[in-house]
Order: structure tokens, then C-alpha cells, then sequence
């Protein structure tokens, strides 16, 4: 039997036992999404503030490119491009992510941050591809580049990236696309920073090869973080179980409770980053039901997973104990 999640009102009680306890159903959490939605309103605020200042250095590092000929210069200013798209992504995201749930998306939008995370570490790779190949291809024939101009650019850049990274440094880990922005952010910082030395060792040395080795740093610095992006977005469009349980735990955590002989259908995903969700059939002697009801053994269950599993978006299914003999016992049922 499915049951669609709805968060309970803040305060609201758990139901009575029915008058036939076989069956029972609850979602704990009270109080989880207002924190929730105004967490959300603090991250818009300051990727909006990013994504001001992004733009406004993206303009000044492309000029810069142009000026000084730097293809370091010209790929920190394309990170920075790829910085605003994504800023601008998760910043939209952010909002989809706050629409209602209806009868037809019983869980809201809260996917469409994974989605605008996957987007995001995408672009990332395709940005390191293209470095990489016209990197190598400058180490080959290195252009001239007019090191005053890079290196100026180079920190007025940095001083951007600066900025950016510590307005979204006390968000970074509210939700995966926070996470993601602030990576893109960081990445950004480090790779300014690769582009001011490479000026500096050009304006010194005339080394003109300094501006494609940057160029390939930023692009080994920017592919590590893409990939760890990608797979968490991906473990979660998966419904993997997040990492932090362990669904063996799980189920001897819920067997200790008294009266309790039986778990299974035991499934845990995460539906955004920050939320993750789980159910199971909990199978219960004729004597506990008897004697305490569903309504006790739900609170008990649910307090059980959120203290011991941090897990506070619950779904049980009570059955008398004999009653998994008329379920089918395929994969899905262990």
C-alpha cells in the first residue's frame, strides 16, 4: 500500500489508533519545514549577492583576456562565467525548490536542486575539457601575452572571488547546491590565485609557457570537485541510501523495541540534500498491539530513527506478525 509523505503541520499530534491496528502510517519532523524554507531564504539572499558580483568581474576579466592575450586570464574569466550560470541555476533552483506540493508532485519541487546540481557539475566538465585541449595545444605554441595587464586583471579577480567565497562560506553546507556554488566559488578563488602567480612568473622571467601551465592547474583543480558533484547528484536521483545509515542498524535498532519481531521492506533515500526519508513494514506481536496500540509503537518508532539515525522523515507500516506470509518476498521485500 503507498502512502504519499506530507509534512504535519507544526504541533500536530499523532493520530489515534484505529479501531482495527493492522495498519499505520506517520511522518515525523514537526517544526522541520519553516527551518527549512527560512534556511532557503537566507541562501537566495547571498547568491544573489554573488551572482552581482560574479557578473560584474566577469566583464572585467574577459576585457582583461583580450587585452593581455592570457588564456589563463581568459579561462578564470570563463569560470567565472560558468560560476554565474551556476550561481544563477541554484538561485532559481532555490525557488522551484519553495513552490507547494500538489496532488500530482506530493514532494514539491525539493528535486530541483539535485537537478541544478547535476546541471552545474556537467558545465564544470565540459569547462576542464576544453582547458585542458587548448592548454596543451599553447604548451606547444605559446602565444605571447603582455604579463602587466594579466597580472592586474589576475587580482581584480581574486579580490571578486574573495568576496563571493565568504558570503557563501556560512551556507556551505545547507544543501548540496549550496555546496555546489560554493565549490564552483572556491575552485574559482584557487584558480585566480594560479593566474596571478603564472603573471608573476611571466612579468619576472618571461616564461611564456606560465600561461598554459596555469591554464591546466585550474582545470585540475576544477575536475575533482566536478566529479564528487556529479556523483552525489547522481546518488541521490538514484535514491541511494544515504551514506550516513546503515540499513542493517536500522533494523536492529527498530527489533529492540519491545514487542517488535520483524522489519523488512526497509528502504532509505534522500529527497534533497539535508532531507533523507525512509520506511518500513514493521512487523509486531498480536500481544503488543493488544496492549499498547499503533499510535505508541509509531512514536517510538519514529523517535527511535530520528535520535539514533538523525532521520526525521519517517513512514511505518504496522503489521500483525504474521502477516509478511501474505506478502510476496521478492528483492523489494527484504
Amino acid at each position: 500500500m503507498a502512502h504519499a509523505y506530507r509534512e504535519p503541520p507544526v504541533g500536530a499530534k499523532p493520530s489515534a489508533a484505529p479501531a482495527t491496528p493492522n495498519l499505520g502510517f506517520v511522518g515525523a519532523g514537526h517544526g522541520h519545514g519553516h527551518g527549512h524554507a527560512a534556511g532557503r531564504a537566507e541562501d537566495r539572499g547571498r547568491l544573489r549577492a554573488v551572482l552581482a558580483v560574479t557578473l560584474a568581474f566577469v566583464v572585467v576579466q574577459v576585457v582583461g583576456a583580450w587585452l593581455s592575450g592570457s588564456l589563463a586570464l581568459l579561462a578564470d574569466a570563463g569560470h567565472m562565467v560558468t560560476d554565474a550560470a551556476a550561481v544563477g541555476l541554484a538561485l532559481s533552483a532555490s525557488y522551484v525548490a519553495s513552490l507547494p506540493a500538489s496532488d500530482r508532485r506530493t514532494f514539491g519541487y525539493h528535486r530541483a536542486e539535485i537537478l541544478a546540481a547535476l546541471a552545474n557539475a556537467v558545465v564544470l566538465l565540459a569547462v576542464c575539457g576544453y582547458l585542458v585541449v587548448e592548454g596543451v595545444r599553447r604548451l606547444a605554441e605559446p602565444p605571447r601575452v603582455e604579463a602587466g595587464p594579466m597580472l592586474a586583471f589576475a587580482v581584480v579577480g581574486l579580490g571578486a572571488n574573495l568576496v563571493s567565497l565568504l558570503l557563501l562560506r556560512g551556507r556551505r553546507d545547507s544543501s548540496l547546491n549550496m555546496r555546489g556554488a560554493y565549490l564552483e566559488v572556491l575552485s574559482d578563488l584557487f584558480g585566480s590565485a594560479v593566474v596571478v602567480v603564472a603573471g608573476l612568473v611571466l612579468l619576472t622571467t618571461g616564461f611564456e609557457r606560465a600561461d598554459p601551465l596555469a591554464t591546466l592547474v585550474i582545470a585540475a583543480l576544477v575536475l575533482p570537485r566536478s566529479y564528487t558533484l556529479l556523483r552525489d547528484a547522481v546518488n541521490v536521483l538514484l535514491e541511494t541510501t544515504p551514506a550516513h545509515l546503515d540499513l542493517d542498524d536500522v533494523r536492529r535498532h527498530l527489533l529492540e523495541v519491545p514487542g517488535v519481531v520483524d522489519v523488512h521492506d526497509l528502504h532509505a533515500w534522500t529527497l534533497t540534500s539535508g532531507i533523507p526519508v525512509l520506511s518500513a513494514h514493521v512487523g509486531v506481536t498480536d500481544e503488543a498491539l493488544a496492549a499498547r496500540g499503533v499510535g505508541p509503537l509509531l512514536d517510538e518508532f519514529s523517535g527511535c530513527v530520528a535520535t539514533h539515525f538523525d532521520v526525521e522523515h519517517a513512514t511505518f507500516q504496522v503489521e500483525p506478525a504474521g502477516h509478511r506470509a501474505h506478502e510476496d518476498l521478492g528483492p523489494a521485500h527484504r
